[in-house]
Order: C-alpha cells, then sequence, then structure tokens
C-alpha cells in the first residue's frame, strides 16, 4: 500500500517503507541470482572432463580458483567502497559495478555462442578461447561485485533517518531479496546447463540485466539518496582530478597484468597465488590491528575491544573456511557421490545450492524470534557464546557428512538427506554466528573506526573464503585414493571446527571481560 505522506520519510512510501527500498530489494535480487547462479556452476564447470564441455581442471587446481574468486568478492569490497564514498557516489557505483558483473558472465558464455552446434565429444583441447573467457569473466564479475555489493547496503541505510524504529525491519526485508535470487538461482541455471554450460552462465548475466533494467527504470526513488560527493572549493576539485587520473592509471596497469597473465608471457602457479593472497590477507589484518592498538590513540578500553575483534577475526575466517565449502566440496558431493534420482529424474547437481537461503529463509525470523524471546527472559546467550554456537553447529553438519563420505568410500551411493541435514546445520551456525558477529564489529568499533573495523570483518571473511577453495581440493574424493581418505578428511574437518568452538569457548571469560560494557 503506497503511503506519498509519511512523515518519517521525505518521500513516498510503500508498506510503510520508502519505495527505494523495493528498488534495491529487487536490483540485489537480481545480482545475487548471477553471483549464486554463476557459483553453482563453477567448480563442477571446471573439474568436468573437456569431451563434456567443461574445462578439465584437476580437484586441487579448481579449488584453489574458487577460493581465489570467492575471496576476491569480498576482498575487493573494501576498495570499491572507498571509491564510490571519494569519487563515484554510492548510486553510481551500483550502476557500473552491475554494468561490469553482466560483461564478466556473458564473456564466460562466449565459448558457447562460438561453439554452438559443435560436438564436445571430439574436443581434444582446451582453447584460448575457453580459458580466457574464464578468467576474464571471473575478475570482471569480482570487479563489479566489489563495486555494486557494499555500496548498495549502504544505501539502504540512507534511506532511513537517524533512530528510525524500521530500519532493522527495512534491512530484514532487502536481506530476504538476497536469500530470494539465491534461492531461485541455482534451480534456474543448472536447469540450463544440463543442455550446456554457458547457457548457465548467460542465464546469470541475464539476470544482471533485469535488474539493471528495473534498477535504471526506478532510479527516481533513490533521488538525494548515494549521490557523488560534491568538491568544494579549487583544492578538492584539483584533488578529485588527481584521484580519478591514479584510477585510471590502477586500471590500465590492472589490465596490462591481466593482458600478461593470459597470453602466457609470464607463467603463474594458481597454488602461490593463493597462499600469497592468504598470508598477506592475515598480515595486513593483524598488523593493522596491531597498529591500532598501539599508535591508534586509545583508550585502555579501546584498546580491549580492538583485540576481541582481533580474536573473532581469526574464528570468524575459521567458519567461513567450513561453510564456504558449500559451492565447492559439498557441490562435487552432490555431483559424484549422492543418488540424484527421484521418480526416473536425476536432480541437476546446482539445484542442492538452493537448500541454505531455503532454509535461511524459513528460519531467519525464528532465529530473530528467539533471541528477543531470550532476552526478555535474561536468558539471551553473549556474543562470543554465540560465536561458540556457530562454529558448534557448523562441526556438527561436517560430522554428519563423514558418515555419507563412509557411504561414498565403500562404493555407494549416499542419499541426499545427508547433505540436506548438513546444510541444516550449517544455516543454523551462520544464523547464530554472521549477523552477530556483523552487529558485535558496530558496538566494538572505537570512534573514528567504524568503517575500518568492518573492513576487517569482511577480511576475514575473504580469508576464510580462499581457505574453503583450497581444503575443497583435498577434501572432494577426485581419486580413487583421495575418495578412500575423504571420510578422514571430513573427520579432519570436524576436529579443527570444534576444537576451535572450545578455545572460544575457554576464551569466553576473558573476551568479556575485554568487552566491556558491550555485549
Amino acid at each position: 500500500m503506497e503511503t506519498p505522506n509519511n512523515p518519517e520519510f521525505e518521500g513516498p512510501t510503500i508498506f510503510g517503507h520508502p519505495k527505494g527500498l523495493m528498488t534495491l530489494f529487487f536490483t540485489e535480487m537480481w545480482e545475487r541470482f548471477s553471483y549464486y547462479g554463476m557459483r553453482a556452476l563453477l567448480i563442477l564447470f571446471m573439474t568436468t572432463a573437456i569431451t563434456d564441455g567443461g574445462l578439465g581442471f584437476d580437484d586441487q587446481t579448481s579449488g584453489a580458483i574458487y577460493g581465489l574468486y570467492t575471496m576476491g568478492v569480498y576482498l575487493l569490497a573494501l576498495p570499491g567502497g572507498w571509491l564510490a564514498d571519494r569519487l563515484f557516489g554510492l548510486k553510481k557505483s551500483v550502476w557500473y559495478g552491475g554494468i561490469i558483473i553482466a560483461l564478466g558472465h556473458f564473456t564466460m558464455a562466449l565459448p558457447g555462442i562460438f561453439n554452438y552446434g559443435s560436438d564436445y565429444a571430439s574436443k581434444a583441447s582446451l582453447t584460448p578461447l575457453d580459458t580466457n573467457s574464464f578468467f576474464l569473466g571471473l575478475i570482471l564479475i569480482v570487479l563489479g561485485t566489489g563495486l555494486l555489493k557494499p555500496n548498495i547496503s549502504s544505501i539502504v541505510g540512507q534511506l532511513y533517518p537517524a533512530g528510525s524504529s524500521k530500519r532493522d525491519a527495512g534491512f530484514s526485508i532487502f536481506y530476504m531479496g538476497i536469500n530470494l535470487g539465491a534461492l531461485i538461482a541455482p534451480i534456474a541455471c543448472s536447469t540450463l546447463a544440463a543442455y550446456d554450460w554457458h547457457l548457465g552462465f548467460g542465464l546469470a548475466g541475464l539476470g544482471m540485466v533485469f535488474g539493471l533494467i528495473q534498477y535504471k527504470l526506478s532510479g527516481s526513488t533513490l533521488d538525494g539518496y548515494g549521490d557523488a560527493p560534491e568538491a568544494v572549493g579549487d583544492k578538492e576539485i584539483s584533488q578529485r582530478k588527481k584521484l580519478k587520473s591514479t584510477v585510471a592509471w590502477i586500471g590500465i596497469l590492472l589490465a596490462v597484468f591481466v593482458a600478461i597473465l593470459f597470453t602466457g608471457i609470464v607463467p603463474f602457479n594458481v597454488f602461490a597465488i593463493a597462499g600469497a593472497s592468504g598470508s598477506i590477507i592475515a598480515l595486513v589484518a593483524f598488523g593493522y590491528l596491531g597498529y591500532v592498538i598501539l599508535f591508534g590513540g586509545l583508550n585502555k578500553s579501546d584498546k580491549n575491544k580492538v583485540g576481541v575483534i582481533a580474536i573473532l577475526f581469526f574464528f570468524s575466517a575459521m567458519f567461513w573456511s567450513g561453510f564456504e565449502q558449500a559451492g565447492s566440496t559439498l557441490n562435487l558431493f552432490a555431483e559424484r557421490f549422492t543418488d540424484r534420482s527421484v521418480l526416473g529424474f536425476e536432480i541437476p547437481t546446482g539445484y542442492f545450492q538452493s537448500i541454505n537461503s531455503m532454509f535461511i529463509i524459513i528460519f531467519a525470523p525464528i532465529f530473530g524470534g528467539l533471541w528477543v524471546w531470550l532476552g526478555r527472559r535474561n536468558l539471551e546467550p553473549s556474543s562470543p557464546l554465540k560465536f561458540t554456537f556457530g562454529l558448534l553447529l557448523l562441526g556438527l553438519g561436517f560430522f554428519v557428512m563423514y558418515f555419507a563420505a563412509k557411504i561414498a568410500a565403500s562404493g555407494d551411493l549416499a542419499a541426499p538427506t545427508w547433505l540436506i541435514l548438513t546444510y541444516m546445520f550449517h544455516t543454523f551456525g551462520e544464523l547464530s554466528l554472521s549477523p552477530v558477529g556483523l552487529s558485535l564489529v558496530t558496538k566494538l568499533a572505537p570512534k573514528g573506526y567504524g568503517g575500518q573495523m568492518m573492513g576487517i570483518w569482511f577480511l576475514s571473511v575473504s580469508l576464510g573464503n580462499l581457505l574453503a577453495g583450497l581444503i575443497a581440493g583435498e577434501a572432494s574424493g577426485g581419486t580413487e585414493e583421495a575418495l578412500a581418505q575423504m571420510p578422514d578428511q571430513y573427520m579432519m574437518i570436524v576436529y579443527t571446527v570444534i576444537g576451535s568452538a572450545v578455545v572460544l569457548f575457554l576464551l569466553r571469560p576473558m573476551i568479556r571481560r575485554m568487552m566491556g560494557n558491550v555485549h
């Protein structure tokens, strides 16, 4: 119901919220459609034989590439937000980011156009078009997502005045858009990919185009929000010109670097890049946090709170390194070792990637209500304890997979219920840890460090995604020897995650003291 004169908001509203929320809801829904649609296919496409239309990479190489890609998506949110704040503005960053994302998906679909009607079974080797379009497409998607993802959420925040009672509800609605896109996309893209992988990639790009069209057509609902910062005075105008020039040169150097990689002038090792990337992220995160504690001019209370963020960085990365195996290790398990036959119809592997979003939509309101209900009775667990629950539930999910892996190692196909149960436990873990972590970082961040501390949180997610890809190459059972070792690999993950939960639980009293009056 549209109500044009709501005193809480400047413009027209719909269902008591700014109309711009619906614009952002559908833009984000289609962007997540494109991301999760392609992600459901990514590692399957890389590990599929060349004669079946895939790239024919081994599990280790595929896992490392997958980890680098998902790492980059979160890592580039940091410079993406910075460019929006200082140069493009939020709205233009979302627009430019969406265009780059669509171009990335369509670039990945190019071989399907040029190979249309060809017989993959007669294909003996990959062509430069196969590999170059694939890697260039991934890079474009990473760059575009870095521009769009952080800034669209920032516009949502701007729609609500400070102290608005509807802000949290608005973000909840926005979050449902994310999960709606993530629910539909794997099913739609996997269905087309069953005929040709590149059709699936193309549909993901088409989804982003739909999002861009509605974003442009309904853009008037965002008038006055997310505009580019205005340069005031000759000094700021000069600084803006220098910044644009610097960004342009960085873009040119990046393009040259990518061209060198694609032409093979300088050979590169994906494992070396992955290892170096993980080390750099950890060093940057802990180095920066140490610098803030020692030289940030903070009082003892704020130093302790930054110390808590440093501790939680480790456990956050540990959680995401397990949780994000949904698109890699567990995706390959669904492809190779799960009985997907239902009434004579074989369910495409990618359909399983929709399970997490389905559970989020079902259980997110229940978890939110549970914390409120416990809070009213002074029984709500502390944030570190919720973190512990998240890790325990993640470990429980992999414990379920241990038994599924035993079935696979014996030569039988596992029932799909093993994966469904695992995804349910992992979703419960996500709901216990992810929103709590985001909220806790905003509470712990010292004044003037809010954005930077949130950047540290996303660095932990980025590192976790990289580790998830590297683990996938070892726990996927791609060879007979690896299949025999797969149950032990899953049990090692269980020991590591549960062990981390136990350590966090033991550290809980110390963390609570360091948090002070933050709960």
